[in-house]
């Protein structure tokens, strides 16, 4: 299972970096600003709000909002066997340091700035803590203290996740970096690694906060056979939704959300034998929800703490740039929930690897 899992990390990856290099080729451009890297992602002026496209686009926004509406009503709910524990003291850590960095985040003159652009991963760290002593008040468990060795192997595979994105959003660019200063490529890399490793412990921690609830623990559909067939289908389409990106950065922009957890979703299959997703034969809605919607919390703290930050991310998104919430388009936000689901194969594949488990298959 170890070297299968890994397999499929490194040729998802590679999947995911060579195909929209290939749609640059097809469409005749030329591929070598591409490669540069740390990539870095510049402010570009893309097509302007169209009432038709976001109607178009809000379908599938609507539809996932059905879906888990849908759920949460055929949810069985069971009584929580969990035992309470005790809030730990470094769960307080964690709130001093969200208290702490939200405050020099948004204040200026109180630290230098060099000190304040890099608020960001304090902030998340404290986040990060704070939600596994939730977790461990509540269930008697946590990531941090009850899985320690592959929540740790969480932060550098963040990083190197997160960077991936970095690259892919080179293609549509969709957003793009203010107040950041680095001397240097190899200072930049450093300085933005850091808070990149905070995104999958994040992801992970909120995810396993929702599942203490008995009703996001009873999600329900009915089922869904991930056949063999249906595994190549995944692949073959998520790579051609990456290679679209280099074909047109304006028609395909939204692909950079749906493409890689295809891919990944598909290759987990094929190499593994089993995917993230495979729950869904037997109703079992959970993988695809609870990630998802876990994702989502973590971009509106995402949105929220960045849009008072110096170091700031903006977006410019073709047709739908409009009706902000922070500096988020409204419907940006859907883009979480694939990448919810992307985060979760990669923790599902991480805990085959570390835990020789999955992250849903035997529960």
């Amino acid at each position: 299972m170890r070297s299968r899992a890994a397999i499929t990390l490194l040729a998802g990856t590679a999947i995911a970096v060579v195909a929209p290099l290939l749609g640059l080729l097809a469409a005749g451009q030329s591929v070598e600003r591409y490669l540069a890297f740390p990539p870095r992602t510049q402010a570009v002026e893309h097509a302007p709000f169209e009432w038709g496209a976001f109607l178009l686009l809000s379908i599938p926004a609507l539809a996932a909002l059905a879906l888990y509406a849908v759920a949460l009503f055929r949810a069985a709910p069971q009584p929580s066997s969990h035992r309470a524990g005790a809030f730990p003291w470094w769960g307080w850590l964690g709130l001093a340091l969200i208290a702490a960095g939200w405050i020099l985040a948004w204040t200026k003159g109180l630290v230098s700035p060099g000190w304040r652009r890099h608020t960001f991963t304090p902030l998340w760290l404290g986040y990060v803590l704070t939600m596994n002593a939730l977790l461990l008040r509540a269930t008697g468990r946590s990531l941090l203290t009850h899985r320690t060795e592959w929540f740790l192997v969480l932060f550098p595979v963040s990083a190197i996740l997160w960077w991936l994105f970095e690259y892919l959003n080179q293609f549509v660019s969709n957003w793009y970096y203010t107040g950041t200063e680095a001397r240097s490529d190899w200072d930049y890399f450093l300085q933005a690694t850091l808070p990149f490793s905070t995104v999958l412990p994040a992801i992970a921690s909120t995810l396993a906060w929702l599942r203490q609830f008995p009703r996001v623990e009873a999600l329900a559909l009915p089922p869904v056979e991930v056949s063999p067939a249906l595994a190549w289908l995944a692949l073959a389409t998520g790579a051609a939704a990456l290679a679209a990106m280099g074909l047109s950065s304006e028609l395909f922009y939204a692909t950079l959300w749906i493409g890689p957890p295809l891919v990944f979703c598909g290759l987990q299959q094929i190499v593994v034998g089993e995917t993230l997703l495979s729950p869904l034969a037997r109703g079992d809605w959970r993988p695809l929800l609870q990630p998802a919607l876990a994702a989502l919390i973590c971009g509106f703290f995402w949105e929220l703490w960045n849009s008072g930050s110096l170091a700031q991310w903006h977006y410019s998104i073709p047709y739908a740039q409009r009706f902000n919430v922070f500096e988020m388009p409204l419907l940006g936000y859907a883009g979480y929930l694939p990448f919810g689901v992307m985060c979760a194969v990669a923790l599902d594949l991480i805990a085959r690897i570390i835990e020789r488990r999955g992250l849903y298959i035997r529960d």
